[in-house]
């Protein structure tokens, strides 16, 4: 019995030890524990954890991504036990598992208190990259890289890197970090610092960040700032990308700050000397240069002096004869042409250059070879409303204008008779080489029939006309061989009531005097009133006084009628007479004369006779009558 019972208890004694050895083991499984590297075989380490069976654990566990392990036999490591014997009889050792659960308790004190944490970019997955903090690994969305879109992650691998935790779940083992946050505060720092000690005129350096159209954003760590396109260089650049990249370092210049706005304006060329110095005695006016067309508008060329230093060829100066034609049908771009200096600007930085200037002058050749007075022929290129243009030669052209088609008829008729590729003879009138102009005629080819006619007609002669037209103002006379008059309505009768262009006709001879000839109009001003009273001035002259008492129309009257007379006889006789006849047809004027000077004697007795009264009513008559 006594046996009995101590084979009982010590069957008891063993369970409960047993029990009590698997429960110390279970409390290992899930836990941390303390082991030592007993050797490294192949590619795994074999550790004692202080349990029967050792472990192994794989030796890429123990670095870190992308990096050799360090260890080495004998060293005491802290691994993660998964289960105290696998089916080998080994223990399950975890060194990344346990590092992971370490680093878990530190990255929720991290993120409680959102204080930065280190990791490492190891590796690239769909939406970003995977981060490894001291054995626990994060997301890092693409989006929270860097401030700027990061076209090349290669340089960030591998290298330690501050992070921000944005998002955690341990439950799920969920990590998401963000590199921007840390940037961006960095930034703020730098930024605040950098704007408080920022002048103009200071030296920088930064890095290009973007490339757009009219320049480039460079950052200068923690704020941007913008190098226009015109103050890249000196010299022409048409786009940034010409001289920068995304991500070069570059030395640049504060031009402009504005504090408010914080906006900084920054230049490179500013940090080189200016070509500019001393341009006026480099490029005098006249100086003929060699250049490079480097820019082509609308209204120009732009061609490189030298690096830096460009001028403008004016389209007005790039041909003598191409005046409507675009800069690019003259010059090509990265052409070598040779232009003239022709002003220089040294405050606005502006030089005007002459392409035609270095080519012989066609005007100046024209003028030199065809003078004023020369004829020649040539074709109708155009014809306007204001005459036409003739093709000449050296490619230029020379106008005949409407006054200078046809002598008698007006321009805007004579232009009828001419089509365009017509080849006409004209002469050269005019050449003004300064405004490139060339006056022709057609009508100075013959001679001008005004011109013969005001030299035989002169002012104060009377002519006869025939009336050509009668018009509301006056009338025009034909004075033959082209010359043509006009008498004006105040000037067609000395006598009010007779100033009627009505009472002429079309055909009519009349006789007036010349009062001026009018080169402009080219026509003979004429007047019948000034022709009358000079006849009855002569006749005053010749048959009365002012003394006399006698009316001026008792006077004329006979006197008058005896000078149509002789004229009507004088148109009937034959055209050839003798002296001795023209003599005896003087002598019946002679006698009527005295006959008239006879019956003027006693008209004044007569009038001597009637009462005072009447004789003062008829010397007011006649002083009204007499000319002034």
């Amino acid at each position: 019995m006594a046996t009995a019972s101590t084979s009982t208890n010590s069957g008891e004694n063993f369970a409960q030890m047993l029990e009590e050895s698997l429960a110390s083991t279970r409390s290992f499984e899930g836990s941390v524990v303390k082991g030592r590297v007993l050797a490294i075989e192949n590619d795994s380490a074999l550790i004692d954890v202080g349990l029967k069976a050792e472990g192994r654990v794989a030796l890429k566990e123990f670095g870190t991504p992308g990096a050799a392990p360090e260890i080495k036999v004998g060293d005491e490591v802290e691994v993660y036990v998964e289960r105290m014997e696998d089916r080998n009889g080994e223990a399950v050792l975890s060194r990344e598992r346990a590092r992971r659960e370490e680093a878990w308790t530190q990255l929720e004190e991290a993120f409680k208190s959102s204080q930065r944490v280190t990791g490492v970019i190891f590796g690239r997955v769909k939406g970003g990259f995977t981060v490894d903090l001291s054995g626990a690994v994060a997301f890092l969305p693409g989006s929270q890289v860097d401030i700027r879109p990061v076209r090349d992650v290669s340089p960030l691998m591998g290298s330690p890197q501050p992070f921000q935790i944005l998002k955690m779940d341990r439950q799920r083992g969920n990590i998401v970090v963000s590199r921007r946050a840390v940037l961006e505060e960095t930034r703020a720092e730098a930024r605040s610092e950098l704007v408080a000690n920022l002048k103009e005129g200071q030296v920088l350096q930064g890095v290009v960040k973007n490339i757009t159209d009219y320049g480039a954003f460079v950052d200068l760590g923690g704020i941007d700032g913008l190098l226009h396109v015109t103050d890249i260089s000196w010299k022409r650049i048409n786009h940034p990308s010409e001289a920068l990249q995304i991500g070069q370092t570059v030395d640049v210049q504060v031009v402009r700050f504005n504090p408010e706005t914080q906006r900084i304006s920054l230049g490179m060329k500013q940090l080189e000397a200016d070509p500019w110095e001393g341009v006026a005695q480099k490029y005098p006016v006249s100086a003929k240069l060699k250049g490079r067309v480097t820019n082509i508008t609308d209204y120009g060329a732009f061609v490189e002096l030298e690096a830096g230093i460009e001028g403008l060829v004016h389209v007005s100066e790039m041909s003598w004869t191409k005046k409507n034609v675009h800069p690019g049908k003259i010059v090509s771009t990265s052409q070598e042409v040779e232009v003239m200096v022709l002003d220089v600007d040294p405050d606005r930085r502006r030089i005007s250059l002459g392409l035609k200037q270095c080519l012989s002058n066609p005007w100046e050749k024209f003028a030199e070879e065809h003078p004023a007075g020369s004829e020649l022929e040539g074709e109708i290129k155009n014809i306007t409303e204001f005459g036409l243009f003739i093709g000449l030669p050296g490619e230029i052209d020379g106008m005949v204008h409407l006054s200078d088609l046809d002598w008698k008829r007006p321009g805007e008729e004579a232009i009828a008779d001419f089509k365009k590729g017509q080849v006409i003879k004209f002469k050269v009138l005019d050449v003004d080489v300064e405004k490139e102009r060339v006056s022709l005629g057609v009508k100075q080819l013959s001679d001008d029939p005004f011109a013969s006619a005001a030299s035989n007609i002169k002012k104060g002669k009377v002519v006869t006309g025939t009336v050509s037209s009668t018009l509301d103002s006056g009338i025009e006379l034909d004075l033959g061989g082209g010359a043509v008059g006009f008498i004006r309505k105040a000037e067609l009768s000395r006598d009010r009531s007779e100033q009627r262009p009505d009472r002429f006709a079309v055909g009519e001879k009349v006789d007036a005097k010349v009062t001026s000839v009018d080169n402009k109009t080219r026509r003979f001003n004429l007047s019948i009133k000034a022709r009358e009273v000079e006849e009855e001035k002569k006749a005053m002259d010749q048959y009365g006084s002012s003394d006399s008492g006698a009316s001026l129309g008792e006077i004329l009257g006979p006197a008058m009628s005896k000078a149509a007379e002789a004229k009507e006889e004088a148109k009937e006789e034959p055209k050839e007479e003798t002296k001795e006849e023209a003599k005896e047809t003087q002598k019946p004027k002679k006698g009527g004369a005295k006959k008239a000077a006879a019956k003027a004697e006693e008209e004044q007795e007569a009038t001597e006779e009637e009462p005072a009264d009447s004789v003062e009513v008829d010397a007011a008559e006649e002083a009204a009558d007499k000319p002034a």
